[in-house]
């Protein structure tokens, strides 16, 4: 199902009676003098006033072009994801039950930013494979039996049984989404460590660090004992 746009098209009529009008007031009265050339005008601004008020704007609703990113898959991804979190909006609204709708709305959070970093960062797509085909269809398929069975407002051992193990379940489908997120920063934090172990390294070469600076410290108490000796061994005299 497409978006729907809409385009107002402005008549045109307005336009031509206009122009109709000051051709008729031009051929019967000499438009070359000031009076007649400014009622000409005056007459005119009226007509189309009028024409403006009889012949209103058509609004017309079009299917919005798919957008579309150049990557056949990343674009299948991004419109499969859209309409999963569409779907998951009106289950929040559909299910009366609070906490199930509050959890609904953390997964919906999750979702997006997922689509959002992979659409960022396309040679990612192959990470969330899995996500796609099972986890969120699964979750969305889960949501709608618990919908379902909530309309029926019957306390019966298989409704209850069954809405009991889709509450207790959310927790567990959250956690899922966190981790599909987290997953997927896998090579940010690899490269952020490496980094990081490097400047750790450097800093404490030039002593800025805390162990660096203790090393530091070290190496110049040592170096003043050192030096401190050496002053005191220059110092000994021989007495015959």
């Amino acid at each position: 199902m497409f978006d729907m746009k809409k385009i107002v098209r402005k008549s045109a009529i307005p336009l031509y009676a206009v122009a109709i009008t000051w051709l008729l007031y031009g051929l019967l009265f000499p438009l070359y003098r000031l009076p007649h050339f400014l009622l000409a005008i005056a007459a005119t601004a009226v007509v189309g006033v009028v024409a403006r008020c009889f012949c209103r704007d058509v609004v017309e609703e079009v299917p919005e072009e798919p957008k579309t990113t150049g990557n056949a898959e990343l674009d299948k991804m991004l419109s499969e994801g859209e309409k999963a979190i569409a779907e998951m909006k009106q289950l929040d609204i559909d299910i009366a039950d609070e906490a199930i709708s509050a959890q609904i709305v953390r997964l919906q959070i999750l979702a997006q930013r997922i689509f959002d970093h992979v659409e960022a960062n396309p040679e990612k797509l192959g990470d969330i494979r899995r996500f796609m085909n099972y986890y969120l269809p699964t979750t969305l398929k889960v949501l709608r039996a618990y919908d379902v069975l909530e309309e029926q407002e019957v306390e019966g051992e298989n409704i209850t049984s069954t809405m009991n193990r889709v509450e207790t379940m959310m927790s567990t489908i959250i956690r899922a989404f966190e981790k599909q997120l987290d997953n997927l920063f896998s090579s940010e934090a690899l490269d952020i460590s490496t980094d990081m172990v490097v400047m750790e390294q450097m800093l404490a070469r030039e002593g800025i660090t805390e162990d660096g600076l203790r090393e530091e410290v070290e190496k110049q108490e040592t170096a003043a004992a050192e030096g401190a000796t050496a002053v005191s061994a220059g110092d000994i005299t021989l007495e015959l």
